[in-house]
């Protein structure tokens, strides 16, 4: 059972698939993506790398991720609403056009023949985990097993790596700073909930999961 959501949440997740719609105009070419992604492989084509700003994590795994999320986020960096400098730097050079081949890119690159099929219902969370869980309803964006969201434009966030997790809620948690942080109503109520504790137990417990996202490692010339 989908946990209910308030009014606010209910009307802000309608807002936002309203201002997606735009975004769905342009179609993603895989071939012509490959062509784009030289920026990006230096950082998202190499298992476990890790970033050191604001503080070390994992570079996102986004090999596999919903290509309508990938340029949604490629387009918030754009508008500076994520405010990561290297992101930000990367995604003004794009046009919408490159931003939905790119995305379509890196949706085909984690298509793996023969992959086993993510269960539907998610393992056990410990008691204190799936009450934050319930109170944050994440399952209600993030769908099953946290790997089917319910619109396109939200990520799968199962196997997540988990430090990249816990550094993007505290982002949208406090985005009071000039070079880091994220502004987005959703996610900033659901995270503001929370401590950083929870935030970190909530990320662990997701990142921990089985999900279609990954990592695949890339040369830089090829």
């Amino acid at each position: 059972m989908k946990p209910n959501l308030s009014p606010m949440f209910a009307a802000l997740i309608a807002a936002a698939g309203l201002a997606t719609t735009a975004q769905a105009q342009v179609t993603g070419n895989v071939e012509a993506g490959a062509g784009k992604v030289a920026m990006c492989i230096g950082c998202h084509g190499i298992t476990d790398y890790k970033t050191n700003f604001p503080e070390v994590y994992h570079v996102p795994k986004i090999a596999g991720q919903n290509p309508k999320y990938l340029e949604a986020a490629l387009t918030e960096y754009k508008k500076a609403n994520r405010k990561h400098p290297s992101m930000r730097g990367i995604a003004g050079s794009l046009t919408e056009q490159d931003m939905a081949d790119v995305a379509a890119y890196y949706t085909a690159l984690g298509e793996v023949k023969d992959a086993p099929e993510v269960p539907a219902t998610p393992r056990a969370a410990r008691a204190d985990v799936a009450a934050l869980l319930q109170k944050g309803a994440c399952v209600s964006c993030h769908g099953e097993n946290f790997n089917k969201p319910i619109d396109p434009a939200y990520p799968k966030i199962a196997g997540q790596y988990p430090d990249y997790l816990y550094a993007a809620l505290t982002a949208y948690k406090d985005d009071t700073h000039a070079t880091w942080g994220r502004g987005n109503p959703i996610m900033a109520g659901m995270a503001k909930q929370f401590t950083n504790a929870e935030l970190k137990a909530i990320a662990y417990y997701i990142g921990s999961l089985p999900g279609d996202i990954r990592t695949v490692p890339q040369g830089r010339f090829r």
